[in-house]
């Protein structure tokens, strides 16, 4: 039995995030009749007993207490991840898992890269070890986020950079969102070229989707 780490980082990458999250318990929920935490589950979600003060996960084959998703939210606006806590999946998330700022990296590939990834190193590592540390055999990241935006394209790929530096035996699964021919962000073809040099350099595979 093994499980995944999603990471999301930026707008675009918590957008599909959260679409991702609402797709993997409405198909569970159509095969899972009987509301037991099984296998596929525990891939992406801990079973939580919430009236055990400390916490604890419950064991596969016991009955759905609270889904807790795999997952580490990270962007440097609090817009998207704000929205997410409010809405129908607020309870799959808590603030251990969310890393945010105020400001945004101005679709500028080296603030993201440089600035926040050196500014948040430790708290996105610290958080990255946490999320892992509640699974019992971690087999991959699925890391999810745009190339034309500057959180997307360049906290992301420093996030993938300092997945393998921690997580060095651990498969790193990239998502890419490219941007559209019609995208009207001047800079988004510059922090496409500088995030697929650090793709090339760091995933272990890449998903590239075309955003049309």
């Amino acid at each position: 039995m093994t499980q995944s780490v999603v990471v999301q980082v930026g707008q675009c990458g918590n957008q599909v995030g959260c679409r991702f999250w609402d797709l993997a318990l409405r198909e569970h929920a159509h095969v899972n009749k009987r509301g037991l935490y099984d296998e596929a589950l525990s891939s992406f979600f801990r079973n939580v007993d919430s009236r055990k003060s400390y916490s604890g996960a419950c064991c596969v084959g016991g009955r759905i207490q609270r889904l807790k998703a795999r997952a580490v939210l990270i962007d440097m606006e609090e817009g998207v991840v704000n929205g997410i806590l409010q809405g129908p999946l607020r309870e799959v998330f808590d603030s251990t898992q969310l890393l945010t700022d105020v400001s945004g990296s101005g679709n500028n590939w080296a603030v993201g890269h440089l600035t926040y990834g050196s500014a948040y190193r430790e708290s996105i590592v610290n958080t990255l070890r946490k999320t892992a540390e509640h699974c019992d055999c971690l087999q991959c990241f699925f890391l999810i986020h745009s190339m034309g935006g500057g959180t997307g394209s360049g906290l992301g790929t420093r996030v993938l950079s300092l997945l393998e530096e921690e997580f060095s035996d651990v498969c790193r699964i990239v998502t890419a969102m490219y941007p559209s021919a019609e995208d009207d962000v001047i800079t988004s073809p510059y922090n496409s070229v500088l995030a697929m040099r650090e793709l090339t350099e760091h995933a272990n595979c890449v998903l590239p989707v075309e955003n049309q």
